[in-house]
Formats: structure tokens, sequence, C-alpha cells
């Protein structure tokens, strides 16, 4: 099923519940910008390998490549996000329910940029609509256990072997230039370090820019009264539109964020999946109260 340009914006202005959506997914998208992809450039300006202007200008553009060039070669990402939670049912509920869950997670992607803290919008983005899902269900039926596994793999598997080849990289590195004068070697890992972090923005456009695509198409279809839209194509200009906005929120915050992660403490995201869940939950029901 594909969404042309044309007739998203010939609903847009005339179905109240499609605009507010779009609002809400873009938001989110925007605050995904300004929270999560501070995190690849703290470092090198930490170490001030880049002046911070610079390294957000630099995390700002390959966010913008990551989503564009990665969604066209492979929308597996999208896929999984959207058929990971149960939306089904009564089309006008449901709708209201992703609301609430998008809603969740701005207030808590908002809340956690002004205390400066490293949270993760991919895992408030797979709470809020968790609990959301949860609470349109009213239980667990709502969450598609066979997706969410996929979701617990790339948890565990990324703390533990970025740790792991955190290790071993740092411990190979020590090896290598053990006899090698240090002054000689400022130029290469400076520049070894913003290659790292273009890289890092590139890969983080690449997932984070799919996930919340799959939630707009999710709305898009929920409005026009479809809870179940089987296979879907992502169009060239949902991809343009959220590779900008993505590239827009990294480029006008993040200073807070990155200050936490390059130079003070770090507060672990793993409080996302309570808090943001419960949130969703709570908004979720507050919504179809009111709605």
């Amino acid at each position: 099923m594909a969404v042309s340009f044309v007739e998203f914006l010939e609903q847009l202005f005339t179905i109240p519940a499609l605009f507010v959506t779009t609002l809400l997914t873009l938001s989110v998208i925007l605050v995904n910008g300004w929270t999560d992809a501070p995190n690849a450039i703290a470092t090198c300006i930490s170490t001030r390998s880049l002046n911070p202007r610079w390294a957000v200008l630099m995390a700002a553009v390959f966010n913008f490549l990551g989503v564009f060039v990665m969604t066209i070669v492979n929308n597996s990402v999208a896929m999984t996000i959207y058929n990971m939670v149960d939306f089904r049912g009564d089309t006008h509920t449901a709708l209201v329910a992703l609301c609430a869950a998008l809603f969740a997670i701005v207030m808590w992607a908002t809340a956690a940029w002004w205390f400066g803290i490293p949270t993760s919008e991919s895992h408030a983005l797979i709470a809020g609509l968790s609990g959301a899902a949860i609470a349109l269900q009213g239980g667990f039926s709502g969450i598609n256990g066979a997706e969410w596994v996929k979701v617990l793999y790339g948890l565990v598997l990324s703390t533990f072997l970025g740790f792991i080849l955190g290790f071993v990289t740092v411990k190979l590195v020590e090896l290598l230039f053990k006899r090698v004068d240090r002054r000689k070697t400022l130029g290469f890992f400076r520049n070894a370090q913003i290659f790292g972090a273009a890289a890092m923005g590139f890969m983080h456009g690449a997932q984070d820019g799919q996930k919340f695509m799959s939630v707009f198409l999710l709305g898009m279809f929920l409005v026009k009264g479809q809870a179940e839209a089987g296979q879907f194509q992502i169009p060239l200009w949902l991809i343009v539109m959220c590779s900008l906005v993505m590239a827009l929120g990294t480029s006008v915050g993040g200073y807070r964020i990155i200050k936490s992660v390059g130079m003070d403490m770090v507060v672990t995201w793993i409080l996302t999946f309570p808090g943001c869940g419960l949130i969703g939950f709570l908004m979720a029901k507050l919504f179809i109260w009111l709605f």
C-alpha cells in the first residue's frame, strides 16, 4: 500500500485527526533528532576534535543521509515496529491511543532534554506504543511477542557487544600504538573520532528514521479507517520529510545532552522502558476517556 504526497496534502487540512497525528509524529521525530543524535558526537566535542557547531552540523547531515539512504535500501526496521503492537479494532479509539502514545513520548523526551538525560527515543517509542496498545486492548494481547523479541535481542546484544568490542578495541589500540610517540598520533585519532561520530550519526538516522515513519503511516491508515495495512511501501516524500525534520532537531538542540554524555555522568536509558511505557499507558487511558 502506497500513499501519494498529493493525497496526503489533500487530507492533511481537511481531516483534523490526520493534522493532529502528523503534528505529534513530526514532534517526536524532532525531539528524537535533538536527544539521540547528540550522543554520537558527544565524545568528539569533549575531546575538542570538533567544535560544537560543526559537530552538530555534521550530525544533522549524516542523520539525513542515514534516514534517506537506508530506508530506500531496506525498510525491515519499519515493518518490525509497525507489527510489534496491535492497534486493531475501532479505528477512532485506536487513533486516540496512538496520539496518546506520541504525546507521552514527546513529554518524556522533552523532560529528558531539559535535565540533560541521554535517554533513547527508540526505546521511548517502543515503550510508549506498547503502553498505549495495552491500554487499548485491555491487556497484553496488544503486544506481538514475536516482534518484541527482536527488540529485546537488539537491546541485549547492543549492550554487551558494545561493551566487549569497546574493551577489545581499546586494548588493541594500546597494543598497536604502545611504542609510538603520542604527539604524532593526535591528528590520526582526531580524524578517527570525527569519522566515528559521522558513522554513528548515519546509523542513528538509518535505524530511528524508519521507526517513526512506520508510526506515521500507521496514523495515516487509522485516519482512513484501516486498522491493518498489510505490506506497505514508504513513499519517497515521507523519507525526505522525516529526514529533514530529524536533521532539524539535531541542529537546534542537544547541547545539554552532549555535556552530560561527553563531560558529566551518564544516566542510563533503562528507565525509559518503564517510565515512558507507564506514561503511554496512562495517556492512552486518559485520551480514550476524554475523546
